[in-house]
This record gives structure tokens, sequence and C-alpha cells, in this order.
């Protein structure tokens, strides 16, 4: 329905593009977030280089044609460009990964990651149904808005511990606060270690700290130490608090959690100790009873903890992907208590 859109938000740099339509905007990440925050989004990850003179010729006529015309059509595009088809998608494809264009729906974003090799030929039978992957049907294609009402004022760069580098220009307080709020959604509890995984374009602690302490004495937040051996204020929603509680009175069981490192909970190497695994596409995580024990990055396993004998099979089992039916016993604190010699 176009509540939710899909974009670019930091373009990448000319020398992340490598010359491939498919090649480079399979390798660009992309966001998903509410159409009415998109202008906030935008401006805060905006950056000097991102300027129209970044931009091959083809791909500034678009952008120009947007800009003229406003949101348009594949075919109004062709029209207003004087390209053709195959430079037009060419074009497109370089906006979105630069962040300068998105569109309506996802079968734009489709057409463009599929070769026209590969696209579905339209049927000649008469009445036949088939679904719409062309770049035609994809909708309007339009700019991404970076709204300057977003952001106002400079900020200096970081330079104390756990300060987190902000972009050129300060968001105001709304855009503050969404990111306050946003930052707690995703994590339950907030504090300056936690931002170390996130975008260095975001706003710095001190900035983000203001902000929590005016929730807090509004009552939205609370204030506290939540996580132990995490230096620092730390803030956390309160449904969260009663689900840490929660967990620390669970004994443990013993089961495998099997995560991919792009997930917010890969946070080995900065809230946990250990060495961090990369945030890549196919990495994954392997967790027992909050724990990481292994992880799974090139296809290599490597473990995490020293485990026993058939813990450490069943962990290569689940980070490969492969079937594998024996149950694992639950720890022996997990037993419970009968006054019997041995388990039951």
């Amino acid at each position: 329905s176009g509540r939710t859109a899909w974009a670019r938000l930091r373009g990448a740099s000319p020398a992340d593009l490598d010359g491939s339509r498919v090649g480079s905007l399979r390798a660009t990440p992309l966001v998903l977030l509410p159409r009415a925050r998109l202008a906030t989004w935008s401006a805060l990850s905006a950056r000097d280089d991102d300027g129209p003179a970044t931009l091959t010729t083809r791909a500034q006529r678009v952008v120009d044609h947007l800009a003229a015309h406003g949101a348009s059509f594949f075919d109004d595009l062709l029209a207003g460009t004087r390209l053709l088809q195959t430079e037009l998608e060419d074009a497109l494809a370089e906006c979105v990964a630069r962040g300068r264009v998105h569109c309506d729906s996802f079968a734009g974003l489709r057409a463009l990651l599929l070769p026209p090799s590969k696209r579905p030929a339209t049927s000649a039978r008469q009445g036949r149904r088939r679904p719409l992957f062309g770049i035609a049907d994809a909708g309007r294609w339009s700019l991404t808005r970076r709204d300057a009402g977003h952001v106002a004022g400079h900020v200096a760069g970081a330079g104390a511990a756990g300060a987190h580098a902000g972009p050129a220009a300060a968001p105001d307080g709304d855009a503050l606060e969404h990111v306050a709020r946003t930052l707690l959604r995703r994590y339950g509890v907030v504090g300056w270690r936690v931002l170390e995984r996130e975008a260095p374009w975001l706003p710095p602690w001190r900035s983000l700290l203001r902000t929590y302490h005016r929730l807090e004495a509004r009552g939205d937040v609370r204030g506290g130490r939540f996580i132990a051996g995490l230096a620092g204020e730390q803030f956390a929603l309160p449904e969260a608090i009663g689900a840490l509680r929660g967990m620390r009175n669970r004994a443990p069981t013993g089961e495998l959690v099997d995560l991919s490192a792009i997930d917010p909970l890969n946070l080995t190497g900065t809230l946990l100790a250990g060495p961090r695994v990369p945030r890549l596409a196919g990495a994954r995580v392997l967790w027992r009873d909050g724990i990481a024990i292994a992880m799974r990055v090139a296809g290599t396993v490597e473990l995490l903890q020293d485990l026993d004998a058939g813990v450490e099979q069943a962990a290569r089992h689940v980070l490969q992907r492969e079937p594998y039916r024996t149950p694992l016993p639950p720890p022996a604190s997990a037993l419970p208590d009968t006054g019997a010699s041995s388990p039951p």
C-alpha cells in the first residue's frame, strides 16, 4: 500500500560501484522503514559527496527529470530522458545504489536485480494470467527526500571515549527522539557501547544522552544499571526490564539458537567478550543459554567456547544447516533435584 518504503539511505561512493548494474545492486544495503520517516533518516545519513556531480550523465538526466516532473512511471522516464530501455535501467540502478531514487513497490527493485534473460516472457495465450515482473509494471519512481528542515547546526567530531561519530549537521529534537526510541525498540536496553555496531552517521551519544534523560524525566524510559559489566549510563524500556528479570531467573536449558550475524543480537566483541563476528550475509552465530559458543564465517565453523564432544558435534551440524535429530541433554543445573544419586 506504500506505507513502507525501501531505499538506500547512504549512497555508495563512485569507487564502490563496479560498473555492473546487477553486481553493484546485489551488494547495496537497503532499509525498510515507514514512508513518513523516510525524510528523517535520509537527512540523518546525508553526506557531502552525494551531490549531482557524482552521478553519470544518464543517471543525472533521470534525476533532473524527476526533480522537474515529480514521481514518474517508467514509460514517462523513457519519453522524458530519451534513453533506451537498457540505458534507463542502468541509470535507475545507479541512482538506487547512490541513494538518490526509490520506487513505490518492490517490483522495481526485483526488475533491476533480475537480468533480462531470466525475466518471464509475455505469454501469447489470451486470458492466461502472469505475474508482473517487468520494470514498466513497478509503479512510480521518485527522488529520495533529503529535507534540510530535519537537520540544523553543526557538531564537532566525537573525541571522548564512547562518543559516536555523527554526520556533519546535528538533527533537531524530533529526529533525536525518533532515533532514541528506535534504538530502544531494537535492543530494549541502550548504552554507549551498543552504538558501536550501529551506523557511524547516527547522532553522537552525548546528544542521545540528553534525549534519554528527557524521556526518563517524562517516565517513558527507565534509567539505571541493567547489564553487568557495561560502563556508563543505561536506559531501558519498562517491558524490557521484566523480560531481563525473567531471563535471569530462568534455569538453563541447553537449547541451541542459530542467528544470522546481521541480527542486532550479534553483540560479540562489543558488549560480550570474545572475537567480533563480522556482520556479513551468510555468517552465523550459535548461542547456548545466552552465551555465544560458535560461529560460521565463509563456510568455516569456529568454536568460541570449550565444548564437550556431543555439544560440539551438535553445534557444527546446526551451523552447517545439516539434519541432526539427536536432542541435547539439558545441563546438570537444569535437571530437577530428586535426591537420587543419578539423574532420572
